[in-house]
């Protein structure tokens, strides 16, 4: 029987954590005006949760500027990875925990702030998703959802067809507009859109219930 997507796409990411930061160099153009804007976003905010945070990157920019972060990975090499930053870094109000997107593990409405960076054009099941992230949102919280653009530019198009060629995981290419359009139909409020030129350019969107 052939394994479930989910399962395909944890094994990718079990198998690639020791070398993601290495293999994602290529991408990193748009990463510092990301990093720049989502910590802005996540000033003052008292609970934060984080899903897909991989190795760490997103976590170590915005952790300084919040209260309590939660910082999560669905795979277990992740996690280990992202935890090994975040003792290197002496982050000492970020704890790291495994958990599946679509199951989160907390109350509803637990979070001033929800952080997905570059994790939606990588979930098979994208409105199953965003209702989950929706869920442990709080009234009056944000959702910061910064995302790969795969389909946004000719190139973007065709260094994506390639990607695609070594098993990457990715379920959908998104443009600007299209990521927009998602998160709308799942009944948020985008009040801040910036796409951000890169290889692959983001998508930095923020929105609310």
């Amino acid at each position: 029987m052939a394994a479930a997507p989910e399962d395909r796409g944890r094994a990718y990411w079990e198998r690639l954590a020791g070398r993601y930061d290495r293999s994602t160099r290529f991408l990193a153009r748009p990463v510092p005006r990301m990093l720049e804007l989502a910590a802005a976003a996540a000033r003052g905010r008292a609970r934060v949760l984080e899903v897909a945070a991989g190795t760490g990157l997103l976590t170590a920019a915005i952790a300084p500027a919040v209260g309590e972060l939660i910082a999560t990975d669905y795979a277990a090499e992740m996690v280990g990875q992202l935890d090994a930053r975040v003792r290197a870094e002496g982050l000492t109000n970020v704890r790291c925990e495994r958990a599946d997107l679509y199951d989160l593990p907390y109350e509803a409405g637990a979070f001033d702030a929800v952080f997905a960076a570059n994790v939606l054009h990588l979930v098979p099941e994208l409105e199953r998703a965003l209702a989950a992230l929706r869920r442990v949102l709080a009234p009056g919280g944000i959702l910061v959802a910064p995302t790969y653009l795969h389909a946004e530019t000719f190139g973007a198009r065709v260094l994506s067809r390639v990607v695609a060629l070594t098993g990457f995981p990715g379920h959908r290419r998104f443009t600007s507009a299209s990521l927009s359009a998602a998160l709308a139909a799942a009944g948020l409020v985008v009040t801040r859109a910036e796409t951000i030129p890169g290889p692959f350019p983001i998508g930095y969107v923020e929105a609310r219930i």
